[in-house]
């Protein structure tokens, strides 16, 4: 998409423009006032997405229906969860996608926004709420910019940009019925209203919570987005709306400038890979975790498990003391490979998994003090029947991130700058214009060099931990998705809500499992079943001799996966 075709555009030449799907055609589907969508497992032979919110996944299926492919349908998508679920997604935020094309030609973007140019001054620690901690750009909207230009120039994409943002717009300007998630995260911050203006200013109703289903709009942001469709995705960093943008953040006290925000760029980049019993596991580069996850594979690859039974303790232990040793690596070494070095290819390499497989003791726990990282952030999966794929991820790092609104533009600004360091010395420590770790990580099973699964979650430090049950549970249990994402998880760690070093897992993994993994040495605690810090994951899993697709969103969400 080249930007100046949206220069000549009108707001009414936009309004009127044609396409399948009308502003706010969408907004009349509701959920029911005190219930999720049921989970089920979806299976199509044409098609099919996933996301943790049924009324976004709904615009993607739209986008598959009328002829869209996997980029156009995920970026519909993405853009109304930036509206529908705003505690943990925002055009403020950052994002990463795994795309692989019809041919099998694969690539990542990595959408990760800089710290500024001249650096504030802090006094103790980087404060994790509030104008302090937008301390980086929002490379999400560039992430979904990039990804349209693929989809335009190598893919025949027929969609334009202004079409695929429409749904959104029309659940910002017309209403959608608030979800069960977001009353629940609005519930478990009141205390904190006052670190997070924007909760009370802007995502209440009358100056109270809004009920599980009641309608809700956000007009600044239905202006903005309309602004963004009309003008294209460049706007948000060197255009119109970044001038509001920058504007805004300096009110708010933020030390970002519209320099800053001009120098933002998804990084289109090959993805990490691990070989996993007979494929490929993808990942994007550092400065993500991705390459935890492919470590904690590469290592479980050394084991059989076909031979150790699923759910046992034996399956609960071994994919821990995986988690353990991939983690270690990843606090000493991954941070933004343009500031430290970053040794991936001697983390993924065969020495490096067979000495972490070889340390593991069947019998015993290795200790773990180590902290644990927060955030928040949705997943999203998209296939069509031409053969492309997308895995993709978009965050605001805590929920509702910073708290606070770029100006007037209705855009919630993320808080992922929190997560540097002051220490000096570390990989991750705060410097001008460095990108910061980033927890997030979507990724792709390949079998015979095309997409077999697309997968990712919700969760931070719980990421990695819940990519590896599920994927084992898919490749090696041979689990349908459903099935795969309803079983029993575990979260390893300190959490915001429980601040021992111990490992978490849901009470139905049952009792027998809880007393044996205590005898090997690790410290238990029991969490509900389907509890919500298990993650929110998503998969779609791709019959590569059937042609046929099913997939599932997690029970534990508000999502669901849907076939065209």
């Amino acid at each position: 998409m080249k930007n100046k075709n949206f220069h000549d555009m009108t707001r009414r030449d936009f309004l009127s423009a044609s396409g399948a799907m009308a502003l706010g055609s969408l907004a009349p589907l509701s959920l029911a006032q005190d219930a999720k969508p049921k989970s089920v497992l979806a299976t199509s032979s044409k098609g099919m997405v996933t996301s943790p919110h049924e009324l976004a996944t709904n615009a993607g299926l739209e986008v598959l229906k009328s002829g869209g492919n996997a980029i156009e349908a995920a970026i519909a998508i993405a853009s109304c969860l930036s509206v529908t679920y705003p505690h943990f997604a925002s055009f403020g935020g950052d994002a990463f996608m795994i795309i692989s094309d019809r041919n099998g030609k694969v690539r990542t973007l990595s959408g990760i926004g800089q710290a500024p140019g001249v650096l504030p001054q802090y006094s103790g620690a980087i404060p994790v709420r509030g104008p302090g901690s937008m301390l980086t750009t929002a490379a999400n909207v560039d992430t979904l910019g990039k990804a349209f230009d693929i989809s335009k120039n190598e893919l025949a994409g027929t969609k334009s940009w202004a079409e695929l943002l429409k749904p959104a717009i029309g659940f910002a300007r017309n209403g959608f019925p608030v979800s069960p998630s977001e009353r629940f995260w609005m519930d478990f911050r009141q205390k904190e209203m006052a670190d997070l203006p924007a909760l009370a200013s802007n995502f209440m109703i009358d100056g109270k919570v809004p009920e599980v289903g009641q309608m809700f709009k956000q007009q600044q942001l239905a202006d903005t987005l309309e602004m963004l469709a009309v003008r294209g995705y460049r706007d948000f960093y060197d255009g119109k709306l970044a001038e509001r943008i920058a504007k805004g953040l300096k009110e708010a006290g933020s030390p970002l400038t519209a320099a800053d925000l001009a120098k933002t760029q998804a990084r289109v980049e090959p993805p990490l890979r691990v070989a996993y019993r007979g494929g490929v596991l993808l990942a994007n580069q550092p400065p993500t975790q991705g390459i935890t996850t492919l470590e904690i594979m590469g290592i479980l690859d050394r084991f059989d498990l076909k031979k150790i039974p699923e759910g046992s303790a034996d399956y609960y232990h071994v994919v821990v003391e995986a988690v353990k040793r991939a983690f270690i690596d990843r606090n000493q070494y991954v941070a933004d490979p343009e500031f430290v070095n970053m040794p991936s290819a001697k983390l993924l390499s065969k020495a490096n998994l067979d000495q972490w497989a070889g340390s593991i003791k069947m019998d015993k726990a290795m200790p773990w003090p180590h902290v644990y990282k927060h955030g928040d952030t949705v997943y999203i999966g998209a296939t069509d029947s031409q053969g492309n794929s997308v895995s993709m991820l978009e965050t605001v790092y805590f929920d509702w991130g910073s708290g606070v609104m770029a100006g007037d533009t209705g855009i919630l600004w993320h808080n992922r700058g929190a997560s540097f360091s002051l220490k000096p010395g570390v990989p991750n420590v705060l410097e001008a214009g460095k990108r910061p770790f980033h927890t997030l990580n979507p990724g792709m099973y390949l079998k015979n060099d095309k997409p077999h699964i697309l997968y990712g979650t919700q969760g931070a430090d719980g990421q990695p931990q819940t990519l590896s049950a599920i994927l084992t549970r898919m490749i090696d249990y041979g689990m349908d998705p459903l099935t795969a994402l309803s079983r029993p998880r575990f979260l390893l760690g300190k959490t915001f809500s429980d601040t021992r070093d111990s490992l978490k897992l849901e009470k139905d993994a049952g009792d027998q499992v809880f007393q044996e993994l205590a005898r090997r040495g690790h410290e238990m605690s029991v969490i509900p079943a389907q509890s919500p810090l298990a993650g929110h994951p998503g998969a779609i899993v791709i019959d590569q001799k059937t042609g046929t697709f099913s997939g599932a969103h997690d029970p534990r969400s508000d999502g669901r996966a849907l076939g065209v």
